[in-house]
Order: structure tokens, then sequence, then C-alpha cells
């Protein structure tokens, strides 16, 4: 049996793009660099994407302590609408050497809730089918070539 370690790093940025905070869960009291920028230990949970309850949006969760210091960065984080890109990467189980970047999701943070043990920051995706703040985009001859004069359009 082989044992594959991992660890979350997130990059929290503000809607300028200006990183406000790096942090990685895998290895307690230690700093990781990766991509030539230093993650802190953070202890928290990170559960991936999954469908909302109406299943128009994805979202995803920050677990924390419940705690002056978080609690200061996931108001402020919600408050700004600040995005959150998380890396999940293979970790050498040893020497805790970043192996290779699995997974890299962006996404906004929009809400949170609390109490006295712990602090949850839900994530969004940045198009919420709901709002229609999806990206709107037409498709013309000059952007894709010809097109068809019916409606059908296959892919061959």
């Amino acid at each position: 049996m082989t044992i594959e370690a991992l660890s979350n790093f997130i990059t929290i940025s503000d809607r300028s793009g200006v990183v406000q905070h790096r942090y990685q869960n895998g290895k307690v009291g230690s700093t990781i660099a990766l991509d030539g920028a230093n993650f802190y230990f953070l202890s928290y949970f990170y559960r991936g994407a999954a469908k909302n309850r109406t299943g128009d949006n994805l979202e995803a969760e920050l677990t924390l302590a419940s705690n002056a210091v978080a609690m200061n960065i996931a108001h402020e984080a919600v408050r700004n609408k600040w995005m959150v890109e998380v890396k999940t990467c293979s970790m050498h189980p040893t020497t805790w050497a970043v192996g290779r970047v699995i997974t890299r999701e962006i996404w906004l943070a929009a809400s949170m809730s609390y109490d006295a043990e712990k602090l949850t920051v839900l994530l969004s995706s940045g198009i919420d089918a709901v709002g229609a703040t999806a990206p709107t985009r037409t498709l013309t001859t000059a952007k894709v070539g010809m097109l068809p004069s019916t409606a059908q359009i296959s892919n061959r």
C-alpha cells in the first residue's frame, strides 16, 4: 500500500488581484513554498466543489476554528467578495515537498457562518446562473467562421 499525502494551498486575493493571504493545511507550524510564494500553516478543512441545493451553482467550503484571527480574515473576504484560489497538491510524505498540482479552483468568498467551535466560509463559483452574471458572448462569423443558416449546429 502506498501513502499519498495531499495538501490544500489557498491564495486569497482582493478584487483587483492583489494577494492578501496565503495558507496551506499540510504541515503544522511550517511554511511551504509553491510557485515561488510562501504559504503559512493554517488549520482548515476544504470541502471541494458540490452543487448547491437548487442545482444552479457550484459551492465549496472552508471550515476553520472559530477565533478572532480567522473571523477577521473571513469577514473581510466575504464583505469585499475576495477571490479564493485553492490548489490541491500531492506532497512527498516525508519531506513535504510539493509533488504536482492535482486541481486548481477559483472561488468567490460568498458568505460565512459560525458558532463557538467552527467558522465556515461558503465559496461560490464566479458565474451564477440565477444572478445572470455569466459573461455574454455572441457567435459571429468573424469569431468562429461560417455559421449555418439553420438552428442546427453539429460537431463533426
